[in-house]
């Protein structure tokens, strides 16, 4: 059993529609379901402009070449982050979304880079995943990272420079960042848990899932649904945090690369965050709403995405922090007809 679950005997439904209750997806350990009683969901397609999302906000801050390990600072400017939306009717797989860009121009020895951050700072257990296309422009780092503090870290990253079309190698870096990397010098390789793992897709092609369930002492990394690695143990993180969308380059060999010969552009689709607050007034506010449900009880399975391209997820613009039905969901029978527990993961 997975330690600090609660289990839930009590009958459950799983259905469709009506979500009042979280939304589920199978454990690890195959022992029934984990359960998240919240969600953030983001289709950025259906924004005109980033500034209209109450869940996301543009960076702008610079780290400088001494802090960042490079040998250009890297500025984060709102200015490269672009709503797109026209793209899907022409080119369905270039899509629409949130562009971030990295800038070719160096300015004042900086490097011109992006970043997105959810708003919400209390985004505790729970599966997080993005559709992203990444850039075939080498010289930048794109990641997808959940974000406590640099002792609690989860990352997915993608440095185009290791990108070999010729030879169909497409890395991904899985990053648990924590105490014992900071005292290895932010080197998580030297305490296991950093995985470097090749993508079976060229991820500059079209969209892809990539995903990180983050549960007490695991952490799982997942490509289209496919695991890529998991990490577990007691440096995995316990906190609350929130989420970032990241696209950068200092021109450290190393790592990034760079600076690019040109503008170099990612595009993320859409954010899917299904979680448990670290808020306990959030929790509190969640259980008496599924309290009240008409539906006693009722849990949606989260789908499955194996097609990030054709991934249409019946999702908001933005989420609703009152509404709690219109995930992109499937149906499931009676948990008492499956036998199965239901693991609910609080504080």
């Amino acid at each position: 059993m997975i330690a600090s679950l609660c289990a839930l005997v009590t009958a459950v439904h799983l259905v469709s529609g009506t979500c009042d209750c979280g939304y589920s997806i199978q454990s690890p350990e195959d022992e029934g379901v984990l359960v998240f009683m919240d969600r953030l969901e983001t289709d950025f397609g259906q924004l005109q402009n980033i500034s209209q999302s109450h869940d996301w906000v543009a960076q702008e801050f610079t780290v400088s070449a001494e802090d960042g390990r490079g040998n250009y600072s890297k500025a984060f400017e709102p200015t490269n982050v672009v709503i797109q939306a026209t793209h899907a009717q022409n080119n369905p797989s270039q899509g629409n979304g949130v562009e971030l860009r990295v800038s070719s121009t160096i300015s004042n020895d900086a490097i011109p880079g992006s970043e997105i951050d959810t708003t919400r700072l209390d985004l505790h257990w729970g599966s997080f995943r993005a559709g992203i296309k990444l850039t075939y422009v080498k010289g930048t780092c794109a990641a997808f990272f959940w974000y406590f503090n640099d002792t609690q870290e989860i990352d997915i990253e993608f440095l185009s420079q290791e990108f070999d079309h010729g030879r169909g190698v497409y890395p991904a870096n899985l990053v648990v960042q924590s105490r014992s990397s900071m005292e290895a010098g932010y080197d998580a390789s030297k305490t296991g848990n950093f995985k470097r793992v090749d993508l079976d897709f060229d991820p500059t092609e079209s969209f892809h899932e990539y995903r990180f369930d983050y549960i007490p002492g695991h952490v799982l990394f997942y490509a289209d649904s496919k695991l890529l690695a998991q990490m577990n143990g007691s440096d995995m993180p316990t906190s609350g945090g929130h989420l970032i969308l990241q696209h950068w380059s200092n021109g450290n060999p190393l790592w990034s690369g760079g600076p690019p010969t040109k503008d170099a552009t990612i595009t993320v689709s859409y954010v899917e965050a299904y979680f448990n607050s670290s808020d306990p007034k959030r929790q509190s506010y969640l259980q008496q709403q599924c309290g009240l449900s008409t539906e006693r009880a009722s849990v949606c399975t989260i789908q499955n995405v194996t097609n990030a391209t054709s991934h249409s997820g019946d999702m908001p613009h933005d989420s609703d922090d009152n509404d709690q039905s219109d995930a992109a969901v499937a149906e499931l029978s009676l948990l008492g007809g499956l036998g199965l527990g239901l693991l609910v993961l609080f504080l």
